[in-house]
Order: C-alpha cells, then sequence, then structure tokens
C-alpha cells in the first residue's frame, strides 16, 4: 500500500486532466451513497466522525474509495488543527488496500475541479475577468481551475481581512497570475464574468444588483443549510445549477430560497451529471446569469484518488 502525500498529489496533479476526469466520472456508474455522520462523546465539545464512500461499477478496472474525516473542535485547546482526513483508495475487484492519501489536499483540488467543469458548461466562453471572494487555501485552486477552462487574464481578490488577499494575490503572482485586490466588492462583481465565494460566511456577500448580463457565479464556502454567500436576488436572477440534487439540503444558498418561496425546486436547473451527460442544458444565451452551487459528492473524491493512483503508477 502506497502513501501518498500533498506534494505527491500536487505534483502529478493538473487542472485540465481533472476536470475532464471528473467530467468522465459524472457519466460514468459510480456510486455514492450519502455521507455518514457519528457524533462521538467529548468532554466540552462533541467530536465527529464523516466516512464518504464511492464506488465504481464496472467490474473491470474497478475501484473503491472512502474518505475519511474527524472533527475535533477541542483541538484548538492543543495547538493542532480541528479537521483532519485521510483517503482510503482500494481495488474494486479484491478489496485490497491501493493507497492512503492526504485528504484535505485531494479535496481542495477535486473542489476546485468541479466549478471548473461547472463553468465549462455555464460560463461564457470569454470570460476574461474572474472575481475571487475569500482568500483560504482553497482560493488558490479555485483562480488557477477556472483559468484552465476560461480564457482568465485579470483576477481581482476580495477578503474581508485585506492582508490575507494581499499574500493571495503575491502566491498567485509568484505563479505567473496577475493579480488585484480590492476592498470594493461591489464594484468588482459588477464588472466579472466570473464571481467564485469560498467562504464561510453566514450572510449573502453577492447581492443580485451588482451581477451583469452574462455573468457566472460559482458558490463553494456554503456547506450548511445557515450558511449563505449569495442574496434571494442572485438566486432568483441566475440559472441555478448544483453538483448533485441530493446535496441541496446542506446548502444555505438553495434551501434558505426554496423555504421561503423565493424560488421553487423548477428553478434548478440540473446537476453535475445533467450538464455532462447531456440531458441538462447549461448556458443558452450570452445574456444569462448562471449559478453553480457546490455543496461536494464523494464522487468527485473516488475520481481524483484514481486519477492520482494512474499518474503515479505511469511515471
Amino acid at each position: 500500500m502506497r502513501i501518498v502525500g500533498a506534494d505527491e498529489i500536487d505534483r502529478v496533479l493538473t487542472y485540465p486532466a481533472l476536470v475532464d476526469a471528473l467530467a468522465d466520472a459524472f457519466r460514468a456508474d459510480i456510486h455514492a451513497p450519502p455521507r455518514h455522520h457519528h457524533a462521538i462523546r467529548r468532554a466540552g465539545a462533541d467530536a465527529t466522525l464523516l466516512l464518504m464512500p464511492a464506488w465504481t461499477g464496472a467490474p473491470r478496472e474497478a475501484f473503491l474509495g472512502c474518505k475519511i474525516v474527524t472533527v475535533f473542535p477541542g483541538n484548538a485547546a492543543r495547538g493542532k488543527p480541528s479537521l483532519h482526513g485521510t483517503y482510503l483508495l482500494s481495488s474494486g475487484e479484491t478489496g485490497e488496500p491501493l493507497a492512503v492519501m492526504d485528504a484535505q489536499a485531494l479535496t481542495a483540488w477535486r473542489t476546485a475541479a468541479a466549478s471548473a467543469l461547472a463553468a465549462r458548461h455555464l460560463a461564457v466562453e470569454s470570460a476574461a475577468h474572474l472575481v475571487m471572494v475569500g482568500a483560504g487555501a482553497l482560493s488558490r485552486h479555485l483562480v488557477r481551475a477556472h483559468a484552465a477552462v476560461r480564457p482568465i487574464s485579470r483576477v481581482t481578490l476580495w477578503n474581508r481581512t485585506h492582508s490575507h488577499a494581499v499574500s493571495l494575490a503575491f502566491g498567485l503572482a509568484v505563479g505567473g497570475i496577475e493579480t488585484g485586490v480590492t476592498d470594493d466588492l461591489a464594484s468588482a462583481v459588477r464588472e466579472a464574468d466570473i464571481v467564485s465565494c469560498a467562504t464561510l460566511s453566514a450572510e449573502p456577500l453577492i447581492r443580485g444588483t451588482w451581477l451583469k448580463k452574462g455573468a457566472h457565479v460559482d458558490l463553494v464556502g456554503g456547506f450548511t443549510p445557515k450558511m449563505r454567500e449569495a442574496d434571494d436576488q442572485a438566486v432568483r436572477r441566475a440559472r441555478l445549477y448544483v453538483d448533485t440534487r441530493a446535496a441541496v439540503k446542506d446548502a444555505g444558498d438553495v434551501v434558505q430560497p426554496l423555504r421561503r418561496g423565493v424560488i421553487d425546486a423548477a428553478h434548478i436547473r440540473g446537476d453535475l451529471a445533467g450538464l455532462c451527460a447531456g440531458t441538462a442544458k447549461g448556458r443558452t444565451s450570452a445574456s444569462h446569469i448562471t449559478m453553480f452551487k457546490s455543496v461536494g459528492t464523494a464522487l468527485e473524491d473516488l475520481a481524483a484518488a484514481i486519477l492520482v493512483w494512474r499518474l503515479l503508477n505511469a511515471t
């Protein structure tokens, strides 16, 4: 069994290859059951064990995998991260363990690639200006992923803590991506072809009145029903797509407008499986505003892990 760290994952993966691998996976026979949540009683604050399994249906060259995540809020007092993750990739023919991979790196890559896959179908082909809202570890991946599928020539960063945006801009510039930083989010969004959000915000940051015709909105950060990155008007104005319909229950940007009757279920025009299979229509007009809400699915983890495994064994 091979141990695959973050450095190896970063070395072998590229966004064009991973976006293509995800597109193939969403068209393939892959089973991804609902995520398992297990509460672990601990003094002070309960911990959580998350299990995210998936497996291929094909009998030959079959794989199965499971992402194992632990969340221990009490670790902050110990000076340790509260979240740890591991990905176990096994043979789908024999069950033999093949590799243990760094789940944090794998998740960052696949999450950004899923947004880029959606943008391939939903963003205008000429999209050149990307506004990145949030400056966390995932943001650099999102910028690079979108630049792999659209001719991004201008990147504008916004973050509540200005210095964090400056640090991200410097890191992207070292990698050859020219980036600016702004404190005026409204003005930046009004000029953006793509707006990507990766925050932990509980209140909407993106206003529907700011979105120009033809804009594409990529919402990544809101992963609970109480979190929001875009307001009701943005959701109402946009043609809305999700990664999987089953994950909608965890997405505040979709759940809250649904509950209040701002939109109905028919407002969700498709998911990634439908877009990749051609059963859901993507952008059909340069003037449409589109929105992709990402929550994440174990299918994406498995597809990324399989690609890493194959690339490592090809070198």
